[in-house]
């Protein structure tokens, strides 16, 4: 990767600075001597796909950018439009290698394909990895379902199914190997955790370490887009985020991946270990 900063360090961009992998990526690569401009609506560096007056500026003296798209916001946006804009200033602008955060989703859920922008970063004319993580364990303590934990009941149109849940902190540790390392240039990285559980088995887990019974109950799905419009969710986003949860019922990514081993050289994080780091962090402390 072209490096044009006095020290040699690469600049790299990190759209969603804040989120749940933005935020780790940030200090990952900070660790490993990157200069980051960690970018988001309202931080130091402001980034804001609606304001195209931030795309430019985020974008001059960076070498590499971390992508973070909104197709999981309520409304309509179009994923590959906003993306291939991005790409080509990210790479007029000198960006030479681009990291696409998308789902293991292939299917459209709520209308929405959660893969839409990967031709776009493909075409783009800069190196390209895409990374397609299964759902993260961090929603469990700072994400979708950390309310149902709190609460003690974990209601979801999951069934039966089995999803090997993967951890922020291995998607985040891909991350900043292919936007510093060689070798990853053109690859589709399937990320995931060691093993598949059903939320009936994640919802032990995180019982044993709490010492608090968390259920989980297996609602259908329309009685779930339900609940959560009841909850003033709007329809829309209901209905993505029930067709989301869908995709754990129907086993839909089920099988675990070898990716983060592969590309670590260590074994990605169990679900167990993260229960166990969030309950000592106080993150389910009611």
């Amino acid at each position: 990767m072209s490096k044009n900063t006095g020290d040699g360090a690469p600049t790299v961009l990190v759209l969603g600075g804040t989120g749940k992998t933005g935020r780790r990526l940030a200090g990952l690569l900070r660790e490993r001597g990157a200069r980051v401009r960690a970018a988001s609506r309202s931080g130091d560096v402001r980034f804001d796909w609606d304001d195209r007056s931030t795309w430019e500026p985020a974008l001059t003296g960076a070498q590499a950018a971390y992508l973070v798209d909104m197709q999981d916001k309520p409304g309509t946006w179009d994923a590959e439009l906003h993306i291939r804009e991005l790409a080509k200033l990210a790479v007029e602008s000198g960006v030479r290698r681009l990291v696409l955060l998308q789902a293991r989703v292939t299917e459209p859920v709520g209308g929405k394909s959660l893969i839409a922008g990967e031709r776009a970063v493909r075409e783009s004319g800069a190196e390209w990895t895409v990374l397609r993580p299964n759902w993260f364990n961090q929603n469990f303590d700072e994400g979708v379902l950390l309310d149902g934990v709190l609460a003690g009941e974990l209601r979801l149109p999951a069934g039966d199914g089995r999803e090997p849940f993967v951890d922020a902190d291995d998607v985040a540790a891909v991350a900043a190997a292919a936007l510093l390392e060689d070798g990853h240039a053109g690859q589709t990285y399937e990320l995931s955790g060691p093993r598949a559980l059903s939320l009936g088995e994640a919802a032990q887990e995180i019982t044993k370490v709490t010492g608090r019974e968390i259920r989980y109950v297996a609602v259908g799905h329309e009685e779930y887009v339900e609940e959560l419009v009841g909850y003033e969710v709007p329809a829309d986003y209901a209905r993505f985020v029930a067709d989301l949860v869908g995709q754990i019922r129907d086993d839909k990514n089920a099988a675990p991946t070898d990716t983060v081993r592969r590309v670590l050289g260590r074994e990605p994080r169990d679900f167990t270990e993260f229960a166990e780091r969030a309950a000592a962090s106080g993150a389910w402390d009611v």
